[in-house]
This record gives structure tokens, sequence and C-alpha cells, in this order.
């Protein structure tokens, strides 16, 4: 099956707050996104709501479960108790626990599996008892994989931020994609699914789906928004799609 396009709304959400102004709106935009056919939206909202406000969570329920109802809302972020609340009155469909510090301008890395297993595990069922599907954010490092399958998540993220940096380096860009590969390889083979997201673009995206066929789930936000500012986000979506392998 083809891969599934989630979008990211957190730059479109910093955007609008380099203003005191309702515009450019995240429903609104989360709204063409998925008329373009994603088939979800994704926010991570910061403590210190710098691109997602708290005022967003709920409005962005409200437009997948009344307009949208087939479509998916992931909410991303560290697992605070704060956090683990919110995605509880939010009640989304996925939650991606990351390890960020919430002074990080961006999720720059995944889970110490090894370390931080015994945290993560009552957090994972604690989610799962509430309904909602768990995806922990994951170097490319299959080692790390038997120890996140453990803490009873359902997926993982493979954090692809080096992969997309080596757009100027086609000989990086096939060492990274291997480690992805053997990483996503070895979650399959445990019965884990495996989503994928940071720094995707157009021209990443078929070497990353070719060498995970697989692959469940892209989160894209800046490429995506990058790219909307040119093409439109209804058009910019559809290329995204095209990139995952649809039919458009």
């Amino acid at each position: 099956m083809p891969v599934a396009l989630s979008a990211n709304l957190n730059a479109v959400a910093q955007l609008r707050n380099r203003r005191d102004l309702p515009w450019p709106s995240v429903v609104d935009m989360g709204r063409l996104a998925l008329q373009a056919g994603a088939a979800g939206l994704t926010i991570h909202p910061r403590p210190d709501q710098r691109h997602i406000r708290f005022s967003d969570v709920p409005e962005l329920r409200a437009l997948v479960d009344d307009e949208f109802p087939d479509r998916e809302y992931n909410i991303e972020g560290y697992p605070s108790a704060s956090f683990l609340s919110l995605c509880e009155e939010a009640q989304p469909e996925q939650v991606t626990l990351v390890p960020d510090d919430p002074a990080q301008a961006t999720s720059d890395h995944g889970w110490d599996f090894y370390s931080q297993h015994n945290y993560l595990t009552p957090i994972v069922a604690r989610l799962n008892r509430a309904g909602m599907r768990v995806s922990l954010f994951a170097d490319a490092d299959p080692q790390q994989i038997a120890m996140a399958r453990d803490t009873g998540a359902d997926r993982i993220e493979l954090y692809t931020g080096p992969y997309g940096a080596t757009y100027d380096n086609p000989e990086a860009a096939a060492r990274e994609l291997d480690k992805l590969g053997e990483t996503a390889d070895a979650a399959i083979g445990m019965g884990m699914a495996v989503n994928a997201g940071h720094d995707l673009t157009v021209a990443n995206l078929p070497p990353l789906v070719a060498r995970i066929p697989d692959l469940a789930e892209v989160s894209i936000g800046h490429g995506l928004t990058a790219d909307a500012l040119e093409y439109g986000m209804e058009d910019t979506v559809k290329r995204f799609l095209q990139a995952c392998g649809h039919e458009v």
C-alpha cells in the first residue's frame, strides 16, 4: 500500500505566530491538506507554544472529527505530565513520543532505548489503555529496536534528519538510506510498524519508499510548508503523495 502522508502544521503555526494575527490559520491549512488527500495531521505542541498553541489542539481535533472522520490526528512531544494530560484530553489516533529538551529548536535525535526503556514502558501502557497508538522516535540503529519493541509501543518513527541533510551528497545519502532500511527491517521483523519523519522532500522520498516498501507513514512539515509557498498547499500535498507512491 502507498505510504500515508501526515501533514505537520508546526511551520504554518510558527509563521502565524510572527504576528498577533490569526493568519495563516492552521485549521484552514490543515483542511486544505486533508482535502488534497493527506491521511492526517501532525502537531508538536511545545511548552513555550512557539508554533502550535495549546488552543490549536482542540480546534484541529474538531476539524478531523467533523469534516474528515476517516483521517488521523497525530500529536508528538516529550511525555511530560502536562503533555500526557493534553493527549488524554484530545484523544489523537496516534501519539509520537520524542526525547526533546524543551529548549531544542527541533527534534534532532531518537530515544536511547537502552537507558530509557523503563521510563517509556509505563507511559506507552498509559496511552495504549486510553486507546491511542504509540510511536517512538528512533535513530537509525537496528541494535536498539528490540528494546523499543519491549516498551509495548506499536511503531517507531525513524528520525530521517541525517538522510535529509545529504541532499547534495549522493554517496552519503546511500549510506544513511542503508541505515534507515536496516532499522526498518529490524522493526518490521519484530512486528512493529514504521513511520518516518524529518527533512523529507519530494526528491528524497521515493528512494526511502523504495528501500522501505512497508513504510506506514511519513510526517512532513518543513518541506511541505516550504513547497506550499511555491505551489500552494493543495498541489504540494499532491506532489508529496506522488512521491509516496500514490496515484494522484
